[in-house]
């Protein structure tokens, strides 16, 4: 299983939109009426939206690849860009998006190591991230990998509120 991992650019932006929509849908469609899927993907996942988010200096874009295609991707934030104030010693990861055919095969994992290699560069104290409360295997998942529920936030599907659960792991000693 050969794993890599690299930056997105914004000549990925039509690839990063179909990986967005192809996840998102994949994962969320049973819970969420269509009209709420189409609200919540239009103003998420437009080209626009995405490209304004891969030019922000506080967000970084990876994707990663399982021998040489495509398999998901990863978006992390600091400073500015978080979607909560976690403050300045903080590294979000607002997205791990893998696609179907490539789940449970240690991507995620791969995604999360990824991300605290980042906040250590970064000199970052804690990750955290919002997970639907409904999403029992990402939650499971989280835990598994020292993440700790630590509050909550709304989040909009269309118009329905629902309800992420934060989760920290600490990265200090």
């Amino acid at each position: 299983m050969n794993i890599n991992i690299k930056p997105c650019t914004i000549e990925d932006l039509s690839m990063l939109q179909e990986i967005s929509y192809e996840t998102f849908i994949e994962t969320f469609k049973d819970q969420n009426s269509p009209e709420n899927m189409n609200a919540y993907l239009e103003k998420a996942f437009n080209l626009k939206q995405l490209e304004k988010e891969l030019y922000t200096i506080s967000s970084q874009f990876f994707f990663v690849y399982l021998n040489n295609e495509v398999a998901g991707y990863l978006k992390v934030n600091t400073q500015d860009a978080q979607s909560e104030n976690m403050g300045e010693d903080s590294l979000e990861i607002e997205r791990i998006y893998i696609r179907a055919k490539f789940q449970k095969l240690g991507l995620g994992k791969y995604l999360i190591n990824k991300s605290i290699e980042i906040a250590e560069e970064q000199e970052k104290n804690k990750i955290w991230l919002g997970v639907w409360e409904k999403n029992e295997n990402a939650i499971t998942f989280y835990k598994k990998l020292g993440f700790v529920k630590a509050g909550s936030h709304s989040f909009y599907m269309g118009d329905e509120e629902q309800i992420d659960f934060i989760m920290i792991k600490s990265l200090v000693l």
